[in-house]
């Protein structure tokens, strides 16, 4: 699902302008809309066109590297668990990086009056400078702050409130359930690292501390 988002991104091009409400999913909890990111997630960027490279970069050597290390846990046999979220986390890093290196080429810009053809003459932006697109907005909640909390008090309160994309839910979702479920995934190395008949005492030849013969008395 995270990779196939680049190809519905084409879809929502060309069915939902910028200007637009929005298709409604959830009746008002959940819309499709379409919002170019030019920078990182919740929208945050730097260093103009530069910025934008780097990060591009960023997420290319991200992506490299994720393939390496997805191929080293499968062999040496992690817990499918933490293969499963690897993957959604690689994944996600993938269709971003696909938005980032060829949306700019393929698409013309968009306005707030025109929606954007694909594969015109000249894209919007060159290799590597094209716009993360997004397009999830799901507000469950519409509400305002207490009057007496500081600094935000009475103004107004959304969750939630960023828009985002598969690819993002699919990074989001990884994450998440490696921190939650952490002892599970990692318990069996971290045990097999430390006890006296691991991986370690097989390499010398020794047997295991459960191998030990027991004399009885």
């Amino acid at each position: 699902m995270p990779l196939s988002r680049p190809a519905g991104g084409d879809y929502y091009r060309e069915q939902v302008s910028p200007y637009d409400n929005g298709i409604k999913l959830l009746g008002d909890k959940g819309q499709i809309y379409f919002v170019e990111n030019e920078g990182m997630a919740w929208g945050w960027k730097f260093g103009g066109t530069w910025g934008k490279m780097a990060l591009t970069l960023f997420r290319l050597v991200a992506v490299v590297f994720g393939v390496y290390y997805i191929q080293t846990i499968i062999r040496k046999k992690y817990h499918p668990g933490f293969i499963i979220c690897a993957g959604l986390i690689f994944a996600g890093a993938l269709g971003n990086l696909l938005d980032s290196m060829f949306y700019g080429l393929i698409f013309e810009r968009s306005t707030y009056d025109h929606i954007a053809r694909l594969f015109p003459p000249h894209g919007y932006a060159s290799f590597l400078h094209g716009r993360v697109v997004d397009m999830l907005y799901f507000p469950l909640i519409r509400s305002h702050y207490p009057s007496w909390m500081p600094f935000v008090g009475g103004d107004d309160f959304e969750f939630f409130s960023p828009v985002f994309n598969l690819a993002d839910a699919s990074i989001s979702v990884g994450v998440i359930a490696i921190l939650i479920f952490q002892k599970k995934f990692f318990h069996r190395h971290l045990h097999e690292g430390h006890e006296p008949g691991g991986d370690a005492a097989k390499a010398d030849g020794m047997p295991k501390a459960d191998a030990v013969p027991v004399e009885i008395k």
